[in-house]
């Protein structure tokens, strides 16, 4: 997918220093350890820029907060380099970049290489032949040949590797312009993690490739059932005619899809995946003149070779506004895409990155003040989208009821007119970088927030453009209305695409045909060599560390509540929540009220001046109400805490009622609960609480569209009139000292003398599934998503080790049972898990669930799979210990940061814990055997009655056969969402 940024997270805070200011964001050279990195005196990451002699880029910042890496490895091709008659390539080889070499993910490679060998060409016959039934006898070999070669194969050992060293987040994504791999793995394990990775891309085997290629086409019916995803393509279609940008897809065409060559994944590999092409991007606790010289050992045997870079026709000017429309069953919506320069006109991304937070920041930009805050639409929104060649500014907004696609173009494109007429105070670009400036100091704790405010500029320059990445904050302070001004007349005028998101038929899509596959071994126990010597090298474990809720945060008496006190001793950045005992099971108003707030005026201040005094603050404020529990936050810079909160008590405690923003609120709340009907991530979220409570739920527990009509603006002002004024806790995060705090606090938050009654709780009991049934909603989509569901026992803590072993083990990830059953063996979707579900507190039951989205043919094939490990749970003794030492590194290398300790504290009350019960799973984890696993899932799971939650499109299923799997119940959309 493409990756949109919005510029505050592009924004890198300066810090300065005794150097004159031209000095400090020049490149100085460094030697330390044997080798010369680049740096940049202001950068506040203090990042190295290291390139080895073969040309390898490697990023290396420190950051000595928790035990672990995020890493990023970052090849700088993705799909507008993809061949034209070959669609989707760096995509696809991005999958098979986790098969293995000749050296893992194999059990005997020379028996294996002959049948990978006849596969390549069996593949190149099928490539080149037209002749239906000539591909079908193809395709007959290939299954076969591919079935014999995965008897040697052994599936996910990457995965495998990765998790026995305590790794997360192993994944990867393709972009128009790269190819990244994530991994975040524990400070211990970098000796390990360097040469695994230095051997997956030495010479990759692309083994079990026709199952991983089905997975693909499984992804693309993803995309042909997201409407969001087509508005996309269409959009950078007509922004760009000639460039590949707009011409070819990350996910590529059907016709490319259905007719891959291995052969010419290979050649793309070795013409791409070469050290000058590459970055290596570090940031966590680790020595870097150690690691860089461990990655220039590891990764020395790399060659570089000549790029043949992508040369892009140069595109024509866009004369007049192009309109476009994209039909399909979710809500309507309209797009605008303008081109601007791309990532290597830093003066331009300087420009369209202000103008964007001038346009729209979520605050007080002229999108939220004038078409969000007045409600003028149902809502709206912009982004930028840097690429090295060309940027896009994208507008988006859905319309109101009475609207047209049309009046919602003319609104955000009104919107644009202002900037380009000065309509815009110019005081808001230094409140732009006083909020950028949080922003990244918010960033600054997080490893993978580092490696992501890295990879961009590398991926678009290499290295040069960091050094205006790092004066950027500064460059935009000296910005002026007449620069944006020009700026916008030169690049924003009525040269834009306008995509009209209309609902209806798409007539476009064409449908995929499931080929036979037979489901081809994984040899789950098999462990090569290599994995052997990896998991024998020697790691530096990291001392776990147990919270203690008596020292690890302050209760302080504070009138007739709590204070609870963390002091913040990184930087200025302070938090301050109230946490109300009660929510939307004690009052349906509360939500409702939280979000009319925003439209409302105080006796001295209107909404809009609300808005921009916050954004000048560079301080924000959220209202969350949950379930039972309704958290205010406010955060910002410690300087202006007195000044936010004394803003946001007065607004709470002064708003006064206003009838016609509420009959607005009302239409566009009535408007986006029609629209949540069109969604069928909404709709399977909303039939799996039908399954788990029944037709009275938690997530249709609202009000219904009478009683919303009914409302007046009085009764929701009086709710927040009252907010602060139930029991709640105070707590704080921040650099002040305790005393301070707490005097700061006493001030600007009065307490009243006795908290106010709250409404007694709605109780919601789990339904007993006492025999099989299916609840069936009718969508029009080419996939089908299926969800198995089960309540069982009622949460005791002695369950909690077993418990995360049986995740970890049976459908918590890409090693795991169901994920290796179901999509490695027998290519059945893209997306599957199982998930044995903890209830939130005391007294509740745990839920089973179960997942799998695939095309429409393959439901009886997905359910009778399903169900076959749902019923018996496969004994796999090396990945139950692998599991074991997953859980048990991660637990060492885990840390409560900031105020999470807090939360945790209150989560963990909740469930009648007064102690860290990861202490309890750490010291028995090893003890847990896989028999023990199967009892609990005989006891829980296993050969038990289960809902079965199906949505799908009835023109590809046939809803009685789906009798021989339960009652068989059709729900309505009102039975589902309430209204």
């Amino acid at each position: 997918m493409r990756r949109i940024i919005l510029i505050a997270g592009l924004l890198v805070l300066l810090i300065l220093s005794g150097a004159d200011a031209q000095s400090r964001f020049q490149w100085q050279a460094v030697a330390s350890g044997g080798y010369t990195y680049k740096t940049i005196p202001a950068d506040p990451m203090k990042s190295r820029f290291y390139t080895l002699k073969n040309g390898l880029t490697v990023i290396l910042t420190v950051n000595r907060k928790e035990p672990r890496v995020a890493t990023l490895f970052a090849v700088r091709t993705g799909s507008k380099t993809d061949p034209s008659n070959h669609t989707g390539l760096a995509h696809y080889l991005e999958h098979m970049m986790f098969k293995g070499t000749d050296q893992y993910g194999t059990r005997a490679w020379v028996e294996e290489k002959p049948l990978l060998d006849s596969i390549d060409l069996l593949y190149e016959k099928y490539n080149h032949s037209r002749d239906t039934a000539d591909r079908t006898a193809i395709y007959r070999d290939i299954d076969q040949v591919s079935g014999a070669a995965a008897k040697f194969a052994i599936a996910n050992e990457y995965d495998k590797m990765m998790a026995s060293m305590g790794g997360h987040n192993s994944n990867a994504f393709t972009s128009v312009e790269e190819t990244v791999y994530t991994e975040d793995i524990p400070s211990g394990a970098i000796d390990k993690f360097i040469a695994l990775q230095a051997e997956r891309f030495r010479s990759p085997v692309f083994r079990i490739f026709h199952t991983e290629l089905e997975a693909v086409y499984e992804e693309k019916n993803l995309g042909l059932d997201d409407d969001g995803e087509k508005v996309e393509e269409k959009l950078m279609a007509g922004l760009f005619p000639k460039h590949n940008y707009g011409q070819q897809t990350t996910i590529g065409t059907i016709e490319h899809l259905k007719n891959p060559s291995l052969l010419e994944i290979k050649k793309y590999y070795q013409a791409n995946y070469v050290p000058n092409n590459m970055g290596i991007i570090m940031a966590g606790d680790f020595d870097a003149d150690y690691v860089i010289a461990q990655i220039d050992q590891h990764f020395g045997y790399m060659e570089p070779r000549p790029l043949r870079e992508y040369k892009p026709p140069p595109e024509k000017p866009i004369a007049a506004p192009l309109t476009k429309e994209v039909w399909g069953p979710d809500a309507e919506m309209v797009a605008i895409g303008f081109r601007l320069p791309g990532g290597m006109d830093r003066r331009s991304v300087l420009l369209a990155g202000t103008l964007l937070n001038l346009l729209y920041n979520g605050k007080a930009g002229l999108i939220d003040l004038n078409l969000n805050k007045r409600q003028v639409l149902l809502s709206a929104s912009a982004s930028l989208n840097v690429m090295k060649d060309y940027a896009v500014l994208e507008l988006s907004g859905n319309n109101k009821t009475d609207q047209t696609l049309q009046q919602a173009r003319d609104s955000l494109i009104m919107e644009i007119k202002q900037i380009r007429d000065g309509r815009f105070d110019e005081t808001m670009i230094q409140a732009a970088v006083d909020n950028a400036k949080l922003s990244y100091l918010m960033a600054l704790d997080d490893n993978s927030s580092r490696v992501g405010e890295l990879l961009d500029p590398f991926v678009i320059s290499k290295t040069e453009t960091w050094p205006s990445e790092v004066s950027k904050l500064e460059e935009m302070s000296k910005l002026t209305k007449k620069d944006i001004v020009e700026f916008a007349t030169k690049w924003l005028g009525n040269n834009y695409v306008c995509i009209y998101k209309r609902i209806g038929e798409d007539k476009s899509v064409l449908k995929i045909k499931k080929p036979p596959i037979t489901p081809i071994e994984v040899n789950r126990d098999e462990q090569s060599d290599f994995l052997k010597k990896v998991n024998a090298m020697n790691t530096v474990a990291s001392k776990p560390q147990w919270l203690d809720y008596t020292k690890d945060f302050t209760r302080i008496p504070f009138g007739i509540t709590q204070l609870l006190y963390v002091q913040n001793s990184e930087n200025e950045i302070f938090r301050l929540r109230y946490r109300l005992n009660m929510g939307s099971y004690n009052n349906k108003l509360l939500s409702l009220a939280a979000q009319y707030l925003e439209f409302l005026r105080t006796d001295r201040l209107s909404p809009n001046e609300i808005s921009k005094q916050f954004y000048n603050l560079a301080c924000s404020y959220s209202i969350s109400v949950g379930t039972e529990f309704t958290t205010i936050t406010i955060t910002g810079l410690q300087k202006n805490m007195e000044k936010s909160v004394s803003l946001l008590e007065h607004i709470l405690t002064n708003c006064q009622p206003d009838e016609m923003a509420l009959g607005t609120l009302k239409a566009r709340i009535l408007k986006a609960r029609a629209n949540s009907k069109l969604n069928k991530e909404y709709i399977l979220t909303g039939l799996e609480y039908y399954a788990m409570y029944g037709e009275k739920n938690p997530f249709n527990n609202q009000l219904t569209s009478d009683e919303l009509n009914q409302l007046d603006a009085n009764q929701l002002v009086d709710v927040l009139h009252h907010f602060t004024q139930f029991e709640h806790l105070v707590i704080y995060y921040g650099p002040l000292a305790q005393a301070a705090a707490q005097s700061a606090i006493a001030r600007i938050h009065r307490l009243p003398a006795i908290f106010l009654h709250v409404q007694g709780l709605v109780e919601f009991a789990k339904s007993n599934q006492q025999e099989n049934s299916v609840l069936f909603v009718d969508y029009d989509m080419v996939q089908v998503q299926i969800a198995w569901l089960r309540n069982t026992a009622e949460y005791s803590p002695r369950y909690t080790t077993l418990i995360d072993l049986f995740n970890e083990y049976y459908g918590g990830g890409m090693g795991s049972v169901v994920y290796q059953t179901l999509r490695e063996s027998k290519a059945l979707a893209y997306d599957t898990y199982t998930i044995y579900m903890e209830p939130s507190k005391q007294k509740e039951r745990y839920t089973m669930l179960g997942y799998i989205g695939c095309q429409a043919d393959k439901l009886d094939e997905a359910i009778e799979g399903m169900k076959d490990l749902l019923n018996h749970i496969p004994e796999a003794e090396k990945l139950l210990e692998t599991c074991k030492k997953s859980i048990r590194i991660s637990l060492e290398t885990d840390r409560y940061m900031q105020d999470a300790v807090i939360n945790k504290y209150l989560a963990d009350l909740r469930k009648g814990l007064d102690r860290d019960l990861r202490k309890d799973v750490y010291d028995h984890i090893d003890k847990i055997s896989y028999k023990e696993l199967q009892q609990f899932a005989k006891e829980n799971i296993s050969n038990k009655p289960y809902t079965y939650c199906i949505v799908g499109s009835e023109k590809k299923i046939n809803i009685d056969s789906l009798a021989k799997y339960g009652t068989v119940k059709k729900i309505s959309l009102e039975e589902i969402f309430g209204y």
